[in-house]
């Protein structure tokens, strides 16, 4: 019984056989099919080679919703070199709340030369040219992102040389923490004091003369500071052509979280506009000389995620190029075979020519006439 059973049970499942296999000597094989399976294979490995190479790689999904923290402080991070000593330059932040952060609170002045070393003028060059890539080529971004990591370091690499050029710039680097507000970040002219209508800056004791705003942003950036991340105004160098000048940036900034395989971080992008003009109160240019960044945040968070394609679909998309390639390929050389037959065809009976037979009556017939196997010895 059990014998019976598992007959039957093996009877059963041969008729469930989806896959029938053909005996090799009923299979006739020819040199178009080989040269058309040479064809097949080689098409599946190379696309079997892209599709892994497709999987291996990650894509960054952007996610936008209201930013609904609006009781935590903003993170400036600032490093920038200004071509007038220390002594003579103040820089502070006055937000649209009235408030203002001394710079006191969290920056360095540092007397540095304006004129860099040969490999920070290298670094410098390498970072205009990605910031003129990503002018042109927005997912670049998206690489940028990928590769930052908090060990990595964008900032400019130390002095090499020990030369006994006296400093004449002031590097003002650090960071101040501001009211998520619209605010104006700027460094001019004296030292900063405060003032009960505002503040003001201490001006007077500084000759006119002296007045030089060229200035290099090394780097400035809103949020955590993540290393490896370029921002918009890094590597800006602008030279000043007259005492009396004004430089504006206004940036627009965006909070953003970004989740990465590296990382895990909330930072913030933002977009700069730049405008400069000289101050000249009798052709009507009033305002004063130095360097304004004047920022606005928005009220939209971007959520910036890594993604990678999961191994289901990796298994599915390349089930479909290994079987779809298989049916595509022999479609085709089925359809080739078929027309190949139908020319040939033509070609045969094209070959014979007609003859007349004498029939007993006195007729003659032109059809062809039959051919048989007598007729061939």
């Amino acid at each position: 019984m059990r014998r019976l059973s598992r007959k039957k049970t093996l009877n059963l499942m041969k008729e469930l056989d989806a896959f029938p296999k053909v005996p090799e000597s009923y299979v006739e094989t020819s040199a178009s099919g080989g040269t058309v399976s040479l064809i097949a294979f080689t098409t599946i490995a190379f696309l079997t080679i892209m599709e892994f190479m497709v999987y291996q790689d990650t894509w960054m999904k952007y996610e936008y919703e209201v930013d609904k923290d609006f009781t935590s402080k903003l993170r400036i991070n600032i490093d920038i070199t200004v071509a007038m000593r220390c002594q003579y330059v103040g820089a502070d932040v006055l937000d649209l709340a009235e408030t203002m952060v001394a710079s006191a609170d969290g920056l360095i002045y540092e007397p540095v030369p304006f004129e860099l070393t040969p490999q920070q003028k290298e670094l410098q060059r390498m970072l205009q040219i990605i910031q003129s890539r990503l002018q042109e080529e927005h997912s670049l971004q998206d690489v940028i992102f990928k590769s930052a990591f908090k060990s990595a370091s964008t900032a400019l690499p130390p002095r090499e040389d020990n030369s006994l050029q006296s400093p004449d710039a002031c590097r003002i680097h650090g960071h101040l923490y501001v009211n998520k507000v619209a605010g104006n970040f700027h460094i001019t002219v004296g030292k900063a004091i405060p003032h009960p209508r505002g503040h003001a800056h201490l001006a007077a004791l500084v000759s006119h003369e002296s007045y030089n705003f060229s200035h290099r942003i090394d780097h400035l950036s809103f949020g955590e500071l993540i290393p490896g991340i370029i921002n918009p105004l890094d590597g800006t160098e602008k030279i000043a052509s007259d005492h009396n000048q004004m430089f504006q940036y206004f940036i627009t900034v965006v909070p953003t979280k970004l989740h990465t395989y590296k990382i895990s971080a909330e930072t913030h992008q933002f977009s700069v506009t730049e405008r400069e003009r000289v101050i000249n109160h009798a052709a009507g240019s009033h305002g004063v000389s130095g360097i304004f960044m004047k920022y606005d945040i928005s009220s939209l968070m971007v959520t910036v995620t890594e993604e990678h394609m999961p191994f289901w679909q990796f298994l599915v998309r390349l089930c479909g190029i290994i079987g779809g390639i298989f049916s595509t390929t022999g479609i085709l050389h089925g359809f080739g075979r078929f027309v190949a037959e139908i020319i040939f065809c033509r070609f045969r009976l094209g070959s014979y020519k007609s003859t007349s037979v004498p029939l007993p009556d006195g007729h003659t017939s032109n059809h062809l006439p039959l051919i048989t196997d007598n007729s061939t010895h």
